[in-house]
């Protein structure tokens, strides 16, 4: 299912440079930074499940225009991200007996974000191929603090959305579904399907390179949270990795 990179990454802005000064980016082209590196995961088996387990954690995080590691700059931003939501088995859980494979899903798409000196409020939206077809992305806000030369905090506040496509394909059960699995015949529309707050921190441990961990509780809710398959509306995923802060200079 849904994994931690679900995240704005790396790339360049959707217009040109001389684009870019015409819409008054201007001296914000200059480094867009990024955090990558590899840790580990401990959360829900699936959205909805009751047990938890370890999984590989890709980290990539805070990308941003600005200073290494420091987050976004003040004003308008905008940034193509991706996703990926990993295969979900009928075989990983005995509440998804019945309910068939999920194949995993490649997400691509824009996020647009407006930075006010520590506080950052964001808009993210991708399109689905393989596993899903639909829509999905976040809405959130997120505040920076800079506790000192090493350590920095982001406190985030986020809720997901699907279309009914989205969620049909994680949370609702078909006919033929209802007959192999014994769950009652379930067609969810769209809308919000998680809340959940967040804290990252990342320590530098030199110049380029941090431990970075998260802490996340996150609530289902909407149709997605009265879905057959949801064993727990509560989710909570402990995350810790190291990574590596790459720069790209315009």
């Amino acid at each position: 299912m849904k994994k931690a990179l679900v995240l704005a990454v790396l790339c360049a802005s959707l217009a040109t440079a001389a684009d870019a000064q015409d819409l008054k980016f201007g001296d914000r082209w200059g480094t867009l930074s990024a955090d990558i590196g590899l840790g580990a995961s401990y959360g829900a088996i699936y959205p909805g499940a009751q047990d938890n387990e370890f999984s590989p954690w890709i980290v990539l995080r805070n990308a941003s225009f600005g200073a290494p590691g420091k987050g976004d700059l003040d004003g308008f931003t905008i940034l193509p991200s991706f996703g990926y939501a990993g295969e979900r088995k009928e075989s990983d859980d005995e509440a998804l007996r019945g309910m068939g494979d999920i194949s995993a899903a490649y997400e691509f798409g824009a996020q647009v974000s407006y930075g006010y000196g520590p506080v950052n409020a964001y808009v993210r939206t991708l399109q689905g191929f393989g596993g899903h077809h639909g829509i999905t992305g976040e809405v959130g806000v997120r505040y920076r603090s800079e506790i000192n030369d090493r350590l920095t905090l982001w406190s985030t506040l986020e809720t997901t959305y699907g279309d009914s496509e989205f969620v049909e394909t994680y949370f609702g059960v078909s006919g033929s579904q209802s007959l192999s699995s014994g769950n009652p015949v379930y067609e969810p529309g769209g809308g919000f399907t998680m809340a959940a707050a967040r804290v990252t921190a990342r320590y530098a441990l030199g110049e380029k390179t941090a431990l970075t961990g998260e802490v996340e509780y996150g609530r289902l809710i909407g149709d997605a949270a009265d879905s057959p398959i949801v064993q727990d509306r509560n989710q909570s995923v402990i995350r810790l990795g190291i990574t590596r802060n790459f720069s790209f200079g315009f």
